[in-house]
């Protein structure tokens, strides 16, 4: 069983355990974790085997036997994991971390952060919120687009049902300006880039389709989600942290390449303070301009960022970018000389 399933199966047994003050036997919360993880199956030993492994990373969960017979809880002393010691200062990078995930709104994970949020309020003194208000009216966190995923809460739950089960995902997607498609596809993460949610997964229907290629699937444009019963055995291949490294942006594709960018010496100090990627190079060349050097799996991720440098910026390598950027300037040009 993949290490991010026991995970995300042991996060929700905490989830079950905060909220009931009594307790539960291994039946009741294997009952809570199918039912609320979309499970079809689910052995108490597994449930029990995540227990220990909780316990035995520091979480206050303990034992006893009832009438129901033995059950586990959290314990309630003040050594537990609900009283916190937080500083203004803690309250205020907190807060900004909220608004930072303000596209979640409306999802399972949103859920987490608002009830956190308000157990950190209801704990606080009196004189550390006040001092927190004066700070925020002066601080503020902008640029993050107005959305939700409120709509999409049960199609998230069955892609994430499917990640976890290794089941092939079947979905209604719509490309805009495209009549919308049935597509069948293996998932293995979910992503959240410049406040969108994309589904990672190889496509299978599709005939000739590369099923080792990973693609990105934006949640917005998925109609219909579900788990089919059939099953994938994942690629041992894929890793999820070095393929989003590899890119400057969302776009997929299979193999990374590397980008040649003439810039001036203003748009070289634009990408100093705004990098596109974290391992960009930029090596200054003899007539004052900079040269920079980055990965990325679609040309689009490069040509999109260069327009909007205007005359700052000048794509080298490859060709074939060069010839896009000149058939869209023409095009632009005709447009714009009437």
């Amino acid at each position: 069983m993949a290490r991010n399933e026991q995970l995300i199966r042991q996060h929700k047994i905490l989830q079950i355990l905060e909220r009931l003050r009594f307790g539960a036997t291994l039946d009741e919360l294997r009952d809570s974790v199918v039912d609320e993880l979309g499970l079809t199956s689910l052995h108490t030993r597994s449930i029990r085997r995540d227990l220990d492994a909780l316990i035995a990373a520091g979480m206050p969960i303990v034992d006893e036997e009832t009438q129901r017979g033995r059950v586990w809880k959290l314990s309630r002393s003040d050594k537990g994991l609900h009283k916190l010691a937080i500083t203004s200062s803690e309250l205020i990078a907190l807060s900004m971390g909220r608004d930072l995930l303000l596209p979640l709104v409306g999802t399972q994970f949103w859920i987490g952060i608002e009830s956190f949020w308000n157990k950190v309020r209801e704990q606080l003194p009196e004189s550390v919120f006040e001092h927190y208000e004066r700070y925020r009216r002066t601080l503020y966190v902008s640029g993050i687009p107005t959305k939700s995923y409120e709509k999409h809460q049960g199609i998230l739950k069955t892609v994430n049902r499917a990640i976890q089960e290794h089941r092939v995902l079947q979905m209604e997607y719509q490309v805009p300006g495209r009549a919308a498609t049935q597509r069948e596809v293996e998932p293995y993460g979910v992503v959240l880039y410049l406040s969108s949610i994309y589904v990672l997964a190889t496509e299978t229907s599709r005939d000739g389709a590369e099923t080792d290629k990973l693609r990105h699937w934006k949640l917005d444009r998925f109609h219909s989600a579900k788990a089919l019963d059939r099953w994938f055995k994942p690629n041992e291949r894929i890793d999820l942290q070095e393929h989003l490294g590899q890119s400057v942006g969302i776009f997929s594709g299979v193999e990374s390449q590397e980008y040649v960018i003439k810039l001036s010496e203003q748009a070289a100090r634009w990408l100093a303070e705004d990098p596109w990627h974290a391992e960009q190079k930029l090596e200054p060349a003899e007539d004052g301009s900079v040269m920079l050097r980055v990965t990325a799996y679609h040309d689009m991720e490069i040509i999109q960022r260069v327009l909007r440098l205007g005359t700052e910026a000048e794509i080298i390598s490859p060709q074939r970018c060069r010839e896009e950027i000149a058939r869209t300037v023409e095009e632009l040009s005709k447009r714009y000389r009437d």
